[in-house]
């Protein structure tokens, strides 16, 4: 038996969140979905973070200044909740014991065009 495919109108809207992140050790994809998931579960609670459909799409590593890693990162959340997660990656600055700056460089309705923010 095939699977029916939602039509366009039934699926929830998405939106793309470019993110910066700033840090004092390297890190990798893994530990960037823990950073986001660890950020939106203790500002916004379990209840309301389920309903933000979070997903990293991308991860790019960027440079490595004398103070800092810098890394940049899609992130896929739902329309209804930006707002929400957006505050919540404003609130995080620790990790693992190093300091940590998450800013939000763009927002876009698809990845495509995400990548121009890049």
């Amino acid at each position: 038996m095939k699977l029916k495919v939602l039509p366009p109108t039934l699926r929830k809207n998405n939106r793309y969140l470019v993110i910066d992140i700033k840090i004092t050790s390297p890190i990798d994809k893994d530990d960037v979905v823990n950073i986001i998931w660890d950020a939106c579960i203790r500002f916004q609670g379990e209840c309301m973070t389920s309903n933000f459909n979070l997903w990293v799409m991308r991860f790019y590593e960027c440079d490595k200044n004398d103070e800092y890693y810098s890394y940049k990162s899609i992130v896929r959340c739902q329309r209804d909740y930006v707002e929400e997660v957006r505050s919540s990656f404003a609130l995080v600055n620790k990790y693992n014991g190093n300091k940590l700056a998450i800013t939000t460089v763009g927002l876009s309705g698809t990845i495509k065009a995400s990548k121009k923010f890049i």
